[in-house]
């Protein structure tokens, strides 16, 4: 690994000097990050340690292009703060019955698993919205949104909460949330590769290359009310996998201030 401080330039000149390598064998066979960790590799860096002088500013992200897997920014439990809301209200008011209930989990496992976003409802009613007046991003429920199919399931949250609004309604504040973000993607290397298997080998081609400067609070905002941000709960009634607040791939740029191609 480098032991010294590249400038800037050089780590451009050495990103150009990659892409034109064509395709390249994945270094780190069988893990999924394949992508990231083979471009580390070829620039001489530890995981995600961009060896610049200010290399804390700095978030190396890559890629691929093969994909429609959502991207996780962060990790981040909705408020109230404290409350457990997902295990404590979701999970036991909204859940169903875990598809390995029975067998792997014990008979009464439930599971609350939903992929949110603003823009269109789950079959299972749920989405969220941005109430700008008070800075928030809310989780909402809609009982005419359901899908028949899950009408029996919705017989039991009818019997369980009501078939209203959440109450109470789970929520980030927006600011919270983008300075979680902030710490991690204030400025980005970002790298997209075209993805193709020689034989038994996945083999890369880095061909997508921007500098991300400037994360933006309104460009965050829109991102989540344009459904390019996404809330992913997964939880079932013995385990919280955590809840992620996710990005739809390639959609990383729209978040800065200033994109600059290389």
């Amino acid at each position: 690994m480098a032991e010294r401080f590249m400038t800037r330039e050089e780590l451009i000149r050495r990103l150009r000097e990659i892409r034109e390598m064509g395709f390249v064998p994945n270094t780190r066979p069988g893990n999924d990050g394949g992508v990231g960790n083979t471009l580390e590799d070829l620039l001489g860096i530890q995981e995600n340690n961009l060896p610049l002088p200010n290399g804390g500013e700095w978030e190396l992200k890559a890629q691929r292009d093969d994909t429609d897997s959502l991207t996780t920014l962060l990790h981040k439990e909705p408020g109230p703060r404290g409350s457990r809301i997902v295990s404590r209200v979701l999970l036991p008011r909204y859940g169903w019955p875990h598809h390995r209930a029975g067998s792997v989990h014990p008979s009464d496992e439930m599971s609350f698993r939903q992929t949110i976003n603003a823009m269109e409802r789950t079959d299972r009613g749920f989405g969220i919205y941005v109430d700008r007046s008070s800075g928030r991003l809310l989780v909402s429920f809609c009982a005419v949104a359901v899908d028949p199919r899950h009408g029996e399931w919705l017989a039991t949250v009818q019997q369980r909460a009501g078939l209203g609004e959440l109450n109470p309604q789970p929520y980030w504040d927006l600011e919270d949330l983008f300075c979680a973000a902030s710490r991690k993607l204030h400025n980005c290397f970002y790298v997209r590769a075209a993805v193709r298997r020689e034989g038994r080998q996945e083999c890369y081609h880095y061909r997508e290359m921007m500098i991300l400067e400037g994360l933006s609070f309104e460009r965050f905002v829109e991102a989540i009310e344009r459904g390019g941000i996404l809330i992913d709960f997964d939880a079932r009634t013995r385990h919280n996998h955590g809840t992620k607040v996710r990005m739809r791939q390639g959609r990383l740029p729209d978040l800065y201030a200033r994109v600059t191609r290389i």
